[in-house]
């Protein structure tokens, strides 16, 4: 049963990201006439879409549907997509970073939920991490065939033919999250749990993580993590730094998503490790990435790729710690509370990079190392979680 729930989830994974419009995108509004300065605006548009979404998605997915959420995720995504496609102006690119944000941040925290509720519904919660370390490592590896088909789409039909093809993706990765199992709801008698309207939901959520230090301390651990990811931005500038001549690089840096995508597969399997050696893993990638940033040779890229290893172990660990500790109705709302948690600290890690570059961000890794052991003290029922009138 559970092996294939997980080629289900597998699938859809390889759907919704081999999205060869990807890697052109960037190009697409270049070639349109904007400026790197609107561009950049786009990117802005793009993440306070997402931030301002986050949450109140993730309410809307626990009380309406996780897996319609996932679904309307692509269909959003791919909507703006035809509007890149018809409309290439500063306008059309900035509504279509709209509905993709939109798509984002309802994605965000029903795809753990969705997956959590299908894998309690056959009394397989256990699975979890070694489940959704292969979906996390699907959606690196996507990269590599999304990259080869951005390739040949464009050289066939130009950025026309690529978006279209991107919309069918996600449209048939909306089809297959609609395929997806969900679980009903039960209440602890076994009857079915009364529905919560939206702001009680909302309310339910942010009480267990106010009521749980053990909950609250796992949102932290994962947003802290989360937003390390933010340094993958960097990676091509890096690599250029470090004398990888321009036309290798995207060659190069396929070793990084490659290798973390072992590495996320590889949390199931250490999802029984202690916190503490979880801390020392990541502080082993922190300190890798380091040494590649002070050798300042192209040979780095290999360090940098088995560091992004280690940090999608803790990573998806980290992740599995958090889901395992949601007692209450509202999981997706608690998920994506932590994700807007990345994104604000997303924002911070950009600032430090500016400030100083591998070195700051270093210190703040290994300071996240340090107090990762605390952050994820094994999880205790403190009580049941929050229950609200649902009439109000």
């Amino acid at each position: 049963m559970t092996r294939r729930l997980s080629g289900r989830w597998i699938g859809w994974a390889l759907l919704a990201e081999t999205i060869p419009i990807y890697p052109l995108y960037a190009l697409l509004f270049a070639d349109s006439g904007l400026s790197d300065a609107k561009i950049s605006t786009l990117f802005l548009v793009w993440s306070a879409v997402g931030i301002l979404a986050e949450v109140p998605t993730g309410v809307l997915a626990d009380h309406f549907s996780h897996r319609g959420a996932l679904a309307a995720s692509t269909v959003f995504q791919a909507a703006g997509y035809i509007l890149w496609i018809t409309v290439p102006t500063y306008l059309g690119f900035a509504a279509g970073f709209v509905l993709w944000g939109l798509g984002g941040a309802l994605g965000s925290g029903s795809l753990e939920a969705l997956l959590h509720g299908g894998l309690a519904a056959v009394g397989a919660e256990d699975q979890y991490p070694r489940i959704y370390g292969r979906i996390s490592a699907t959606r690196l590896v996507s990269q590599v065939p999304a990259a080869a088909a951005a390739t040949v789409l464009f050289a066939t039909g130009g950025y026309a033919l690529a978006g279209w093809a991107s919309v069918a993706c996600c449209l048939v990765a909306a089809v297959a999250a609609a395929r997806l199992p969900e679980e009903a709801v039960a209440a602890p008698g076994g009857d079915e749990e009364p529905e919560l309207g939206y702001l009680a939901t909302l309310r339910v959520g942010l009480a267990e993580i106010a009521c749980s230090r053990v909950l609250l301390a796992a949102v932290v651990a994962v947003a802290l993590l989360g937003s390390l990811d933010g340094i993958e931005e960097y990676f091509n500038l890096l690599a250029h730094e470090w004398g990888v001549p321009t036309p290798l690089i995207p060659l190069s840096l396929l070793a990084i998503p490659a290798v973390g995508a072992v590495g996320a597969a590889l949390g199931g399997a250490a999802s029984r490790l202690r916190s503490r050696t979880l801390g020392l893993l990541l502080a082993g990638a922190v300190a890798l990435f380091t040494g590649a940033g002070v050798l300042r040779r192209p040979v780095g890229v290999a360090g940098v790729a088995v560091a992004y290893g280690l940090y999608q172990v803790v990573l998806v660990v980290t992740d599995a710690r958090l889901q395992a500790g949601i007692a209450g109705p509202a999981r997706a709302t608690v998920t994506s509370v932590a994700s807007l948690g990345v994104d604000l600290c997303t924002i911070v890690l950009y600032g430090a990079w500016a400030l100083g570059q591998p070195v700051v961000v270093a210190a703040l890794g290994l300071a996240l190392a340090a107090a990762l052991p605390a952050l994820l003290r094994p999880y205790q029922r403190e009580g049941s979680p929050p229950v609200l009138d649902p009439k109000k």
